[in-house]
């Protein structure tokens, strides 16, 4: 018996300390803006593809169409196109905003915005989807434009 209650304080603790580890939050699910957001960040790790727009391989602009699609969203397929589709940013910057980056003199990147200063983005070819902070100096310096899809 003295090793089954060994067990179990064992088990205790280990539950408990995997509750107090860190992780990557997700944006709570209470506004339309919100669930694009989660939808994003669910595809952490899915690696780059050109062209891509599913959970095989995403680009930028894949990602954002299918986050906005799995809402009901419609959207164009290519960065510049997304960003051209609404004229008006919006007056506050919200989780499900997307993001988009002038590279090259161009506008060809985008991300969505999750809150707290982050955005989720697929990066490259032979990256992954992965989140970065909005105050990085290379996007921040890059920064061509918010749209908001609703």
């Amino acid at each position: 018996m003295p090793g089954r209650r060994l067990l179990a304080f064992v088990l205790a603790f280990v539950c408990a300390l995997a509750g107090c580890a860190t992780r990557l939050e997700s944006p709570p699910a209470t506004t339309l803006g919100a669930s694009i957001a989660r939808t994003a960040l669910d595809m952490l790790g899915t690696p780059y593809r050109y062209g891509g727009s599913d959970p095989d391989g995403f680009d930028c602009s894949g990602l954002v169409q299918y986050a906005h699609a799995s809402h009901g969203i419609s959207l164009p397929r290519t960065t510049a196109l997304q960003y051209r589709h609404v004229r008006q940013e919006p007056p506050n910057l919200q989780p499900g905003d997307v993001l988009f980056f002038r590279i090259s003199g161009r506008v060809s990147h985008s991300g969505i915005y999750l809150g707290h200063g982050r955005f989720v983005h697929a990066p490259s070819s032979g990256k992954q989807v992965s989140v970065t902070r909005t105050d990085n100096p290379y996007f921040r310096d890059r920064l061509a434009g918010v749209r908001r899809f609703r």
